[in-house]
């Protein structure tokens, strides 16, 4: 699914508990990290709820990432931002202007303030990897 497909999905969204309930089926939707992936080192600081991302780069240079958190709604944003950066190459992850697409979504004001912190640490985090990569 592309960034735009998922504006699309969420314009389509009557109110916010439609939106809210789609978020959280994008993440049931989205495989679960087994177990034994579920590492210190692969664990997201700045996360309120419990938040694993594993990023991998293929022979081509493109990150994939299997990831996981232990609440529903995070789980939903934690979808949203693997949607978009899945199967992309360092520079994609870094010249997508993540901001301005989630502003598209108008997801930020309807998020509490550690949602969006916790957001806020999930992107990065798959920005620094990617930026680490780049150099």
């Amino acid at each position: 699914m592309t960034p735009e497909q998922l504006v699309k999905n969420f314009q389509r969204c009557m109110d916010w508990e439609q939106r809210y309930l789609y978020l959280i089926e994008l993440g049931r939707k989205m495989p679960q990290l087994p177990q034994e992936c579920r590492t210190d080192e692969l664990q997201v600081r700045g996360c309120q709820s419990q938040v694993w991302i594993e990023q991998v780069r293929d022979e081509q240079g493109l990150f994939h990432f299997r990831a996981d958190s232990d609440a529903a709604i995070v789980k939903g944003l934690l979808a949203l931002v693997i949607l978009v950066y899945q199967g992309r190459s360092a520079s994609d992850i870094l010249t997508f202007d993540m901001n301005a697409w989630l502003t598209q979504l108008e997801l930020q004001q309807h998020l509490t303030p550690t949602r969006v912190q916790g957001l806020a640490a999930m992107i990065s985090r798959i920005q620094i990897t990617a930026s680490q990569a780049q150099n």
